[in-house]
């Protein structure tokens, strides 16, 4: 049977129109491509996109439904943060990705009120991983205290297992996001009996004259850095002016980019930080991504970011952001959901090395499941250290593993009483 010309010119027309918005998954990002920490808002950004830019053009979308994309500004300021949020509310999208403590902080309310499914990998309120209060807020595969622990933890190995009258000090962005690990790294100190100095850096970071001259008088054995955007090679730089030996200056994982290091030059060699994946090009997934998004120009951004530190984070994020949705059709069986699927999805995610291999991405991050007691996944870390002479992080440790029954007591002690605060009782949702 023939169609109709007027048949055969309407459904031209809605090919070439595309899917409407209403036969689309909606994954909004909340980037920051501009201001002073827009060096490692950019290839996060990128790297969120083109993964699921590839999912698109490869699989065609998730369960046969395409995925629409919107981005919005926030410059890494809260207000233009929660503005973004007030703007997408409406418009069903599936999951938050604020990449910003302190936007994280403001939209914890509001998502639980309107019902949107938020993941804060690797930053945020760190005691969200209790599910049964912060039903929609997820921070896997690990969280600030869960670095912060890794870092003791590997510290303690360093020195044959006691840190006893070692001098660390915490320089740290003064912020939200930097004032995080000091209750875990308090609470370490006491345990391990270090003695714990911090010192805050007000935003942006560039001046850090009076905390390095601080640093030289106090002689600690360790710095740990929980730094942001501009902050980080200026602390780098610092250090090697006053030649603070940089195998023993070790960064949260927003303090381990090549952004923090290379214009910091030879002076950055032997500078560690915290690895929550594996970086560079080396995994079958970029062969695809090469094939459908950066040969054919899909890509975000400039491309040059493609198989930096941050740029694998924003693929790694979006990567988890697609499974969770599978799960959900899985679960409700739907291929068009909605964020209260989604976050069904997202609070029964399992990733096992066999799917991270299934996806082109083997022994790039951690195997872990999420629970409601535990949306935090495995807390897992590793160090990576950097090598200005070749110009690439290597990883130098294995996976370790975090003291998680500490961090999951000071957990419930924290997000219970924000439940006390806000007249909340706790329940899991599933």
């Amino acid at each position: 049977m023939k169609m109709s010309r007027l048949a055969a010119a309407f459904v031209a027309t809605m090919i070439a129109a595309g899917p409407s918005l209403a036969d689309t998954l909606h994954f909004p990002s909340l980037s920051y491509r501009t201001g002073p920490f827009a060096a490692g808002g950019i290839p996060f950004a990128d790297g969120y996109s083109d993964y699921l830019t590839l999912i698109n053009e490869r699989d065609g979308g998730i369960g046969g439904v395409p995925i629409r994309q919107s981005e919005c500004e926030t410059a890494y300021n809260t207000e233009r943060g929660v503005e973004c949020y007030q703007s997408i509310r409406g418009d069903n999208p599936l999951v938050l990705q604020p990449l910003s403590t302190g936007i994280t902080y403001q939209l914890i309310p509001r998502t639980i009120e309107d019902g949107i499914p938020m993941h804060t990998m690797g930053y945020g309120r760190t005691s969200a991983l209790n599910g049964e209060v912060f039903n929609w807020t997820f921070n896997y595969p690990a969280n600030y205290w869960d670095g912060a622990s890794v870092i003791i933890n590997y510290l303690l190995d360093e020195n044959g297992g006691s840190l006893d009258g070692k001098k660390i000090v915490l320089l740290y962005h003064n912020s939200a996001y930097g004032r995080e690990p000091i209750p875990t790294l308090t609470r370490l100190a006491e345990r391990h009996g270090y003695e714990l100095l911090t010192i805050g850096v007000d935003s942006p970071g560039q001046e850090q004259g009076s905390q390095w001259l601080q640093i030289r008088r106090e002689r600690p054995d360790y710095v740990v850095m929980w730094g942001w955007g501009v902050m980080n090679p200026t602390a780098i730089q610092e250090a090697s002016n006053i030649r603070f030996p940089m195998e023993n200056f070790i960064g949260v994982w927003w303090s381990g980019s090549q952004q923090d290091v290379l214009p910091v030059g030879a002076g950055a060699h032997g500078y560690k930080a915290l690895a929550m994946h594996g970086t560079g090009t080396d995994y079958p997934i970029y062969a695809d991504m090469q094939r459908y998004v950066i040969d054919t120009g899909k890509y975000a951004g400039t491309g040059e970011e493609v198989g930096t530190v941050l740029y694998s984070r924003g693929m790694y994020a979006a990567m988890l952001a697609v499974e969770a949705a599978k799960k959900a059709q899985e679960i409700h069986g739907v291929a068009a959901i909605t964020p209260a699927m989604m976050r069904d999805g997202m609070a029964n995610l399992e990733i096992t090395e066999e799917l991270m291999a299934e996806l082109g991405l083997p022994n790039f991050g951690p195997a872990f499941s999420v629970a409601c007691q535990n949306h935090g996944g495995s807390g897992a870390a590793m160090i990576q250290q950097w090598d200005a002479n070749a110009r690439e992080w290597n990883l130098i440790t294995d996976w370790i593993m975090p003291d998680r029954e500490l961090i999951m007591e000071m957990a419930m002690e924290d997000s219970l009483a924000f439940a006390a605060e806000n007249n909340m009782t706790p329940a899991c949702l599933n």
